[in-house]
């Protein structure tokens, strides 16, 4: 691991517990600061109610001053994710209704940037809506260096992530794919426990400069560009528990790696390369059946650069 990785560990590694929610919000009143919170959700109504009840009930109360807004950005569901974000008392956006003249695409990224469009706060905390036993520590945890530490610009939650029964076993396409590429090419970033988890926290500021990329490479690659644009000692990460969570089949994995790789690639060489496809097999009637998935290589460009967001901004 290289010197500077080791110190940055020892300088930008946090607990929650290091942090106490009254001096949060003392920071966050001398700083006059303001927190969004956005939960990017497709076909989560068994789980996104009681997330948004969580932050309702404990970061947003007269006492708890915490999070000034809370939104749902709905990807399309098919099931009763929005009425049950709604229900709990979040905002519900759909997807599609933000930036119309900009056709959307299927993925994570996609919604993560349209959200900067719907939202006003200085900090920016996103929050995956399939989590289960939800603690409002994982808000907190990556929101407070943010108003805690002037020169902290993003901050990524660190957890452990059980598969099953075994401890630590989650997290499959950071152990097999994204931790060797950044170490093998961004060893700076070799000390983020959870590099691809989709609990941060950023500056505004910072997150309107970066492109996005629409599917699930989104993480890896707000990692990469903002350790070129603001620099290591810019980046956080947060100790905030476990993390449970509904996980994905090998052929899904298969394909979110595959996207990863893409983004890690876009990266270490932009240039006119063929759209990418990962074939993957299942056994059908007559055997082995071939299925074949474009990879996700398409990238939202920095927000700043949206007319109708710097409309918004000077209004």
């Amino acid at each position: 691991m290289l010197e500077d990785v080791e110190r940055w560990l020892s300088t930008r590694s946090w607990s929650v517990s290091d942090r106490k929610l009254h001096s949060l919000i003392a920071a966050k009143r001398s700083a006059r600061s303001t927190v969004s919170v956005v939960l990017p959700a497709l076909n989560e109504e068994a789980t996104v109610g009681e997330i948004v009840s969580v932050i309702r009930r404990e970061l947003m109360t007269k006492k708890v001053p915490l999070v000034d807004e809370l939104v749902v950005i709905d990807s399309g569901s098919t099931d009763r994710t929005a009425e049950v974000a709604a229900e709990a008392g979040a905002r519900v956006v759909h997807r599609d209704e933000i930036l119309p003249r900009i056709p959307t695409v299927p993925g994570k990224g996609e919604v993560l940037w349209r959200s900067l469009l719907v939202t006003s706060g200085d900090i920016v905390c996103f929050v995956d809506a399939d989590l289960k036993e939800f603690s409002a520590d994982f808000v907190s945890g990556i929101v407070g260096p943010l108003l805690t530490e002037p020169g902290v610009d993003l901050v990524k939650a660190m957890y452990d992530r059980p598969l099953g029964s075994a401890a630590g076993q989650g997290g499959r396409v950071t152990e097999l794919m994204a931790r060797p590429l950044l170490n093998m090419h961004w060893p700076q970033l070799a000390g983020f426990v959870q590099p691809l988890g989709g609990e941060y926290a950023a500056r505004r500021s910072l997150l309107e400069r970066l492109p996005f990329p629409v599917g699930y490479g989104v993480e890896l690659g707000m990692l990469i560009d903002a350790l070129h644009l603001v620099g290591l000692d810019a980046l956080a990460q947060v100790d905030v528990g476990v993390r449970k969570h509904r996980h994905q089949d090998g052929q899904a994995l298969g394909r979110m790696a595959a996207a990863i790789y893409r983004t890690a690639q876009l990266r270490l060489a932009r240039g006119h390369l063929l759209r990418p496809r990962l074939t993957q097999f299942e056994r059908g009637e007559t055997g082995f059946e071939p299925h074949t998935h474009s990879v996700d290589t398409e990238e939202r460009p920095p927000m700043a650069e949206i007319a109708e967001y710097a409309e918004r901004r000077a209004a």
